[in-house]
C-alpha cells in the first residue's frame, strides 16, 4: 500500500487576531511595542524576519486556544499562552510556501488530535521540518501540528492539511 503525503497549508497568525493582539493579547494585556534597531525578530504574523528599524510588537498568544475555538475542541491542560512577536501596525501577509528562512534552526513539531491533546512531537531541522510536519499530518489521529522554537518553546507557526 502506498501513502501519499498530505498538502500542507502553513497558517502564520490571522490578520484578524494580529489586529485584536495589538490591543490586548491572550493574557489580556497590552503589547509591549519596540524598534528591532538591529532586525532578526522572527514575525509570527508574516513568517519573516523582523528588518532593521521595523516596528514591533511582543505578544502573549495562545495558538491552541484560538484553534479550538474554532473547531470547538476543548484543549483543556494543553492550552498554553507563550510570547510571540508580530509588526506593530500593518503586515504584508506571508507567502503560501514553506517558511524556509523563517526557520533559522532546530524546531519541535507537536502533534494535536481533534480534541486538542498532544499526541507527540519530533524534533526537525530547516531541512526535515516540511517532510515532518507532513509525516505527522499523514496520521488521521493528527488534526493539526504546531511548529515551536526547540529552544525558547516559542509557537512559530500552524500546520494543517491543505
Amino acid at each position: 500500500m502506498t501513502t501519499t503525503a498530505p498538502a500542507l497549508t502553513v497558517r502564520p497568525i490571522d490578520p484578524a487576531v494580529h489586529a485584536t493582539l495589538l490591543v490586548r493579547d491572550d493574557a489580556g494585556r497590552p503589547p509591549v511595542r519596540s524598534v528591532d534597531h538591529e532586525g532578526g525578530a522572527p514575525l509570527r504574523c508574516c513568517l519573516s524576519r523582523a528588518l532593521p528599524g521595523d516596528r514591533i510588537a511582543l505578544v502573549g498568544y495562545a495558538p491552541l486556544r484560538r484553534w479550538a475555538a474554532e473547531t470547538g475542541a476543548d484543549p483543556g491542560p494543553y492550552d498554553e499562552l507563550g510570547p510571540v512577536f508580530l509588526h506593530d501596525g500593518p503586515c504584508p501577509g506571508a507567502g503560501s510556501d514553506w517558511p524556509t528562512a523563517f526557520h533559522g534552526g532546530e524546531r519541535v513539531l507537536r502533534a494535536y488530535d481533534r480534541r486538542g491533546h498532544i499526541l507527540g512531537g519530533v524534533t526537525v531541522t530547516p531541512e526535515t521540518a516540511e517532510a515532518g510536519a507532513a509525516a505527522l499530518l499523514a496520521d488521521p489521529e493528527v488534526a493539526v501540528v504546531h511548529v515551536r522554537a526547540l529552544h525558547f518553546g516559542c509557537f512559530m507557526h500552524e500546520v494543517r492539511r491543505g
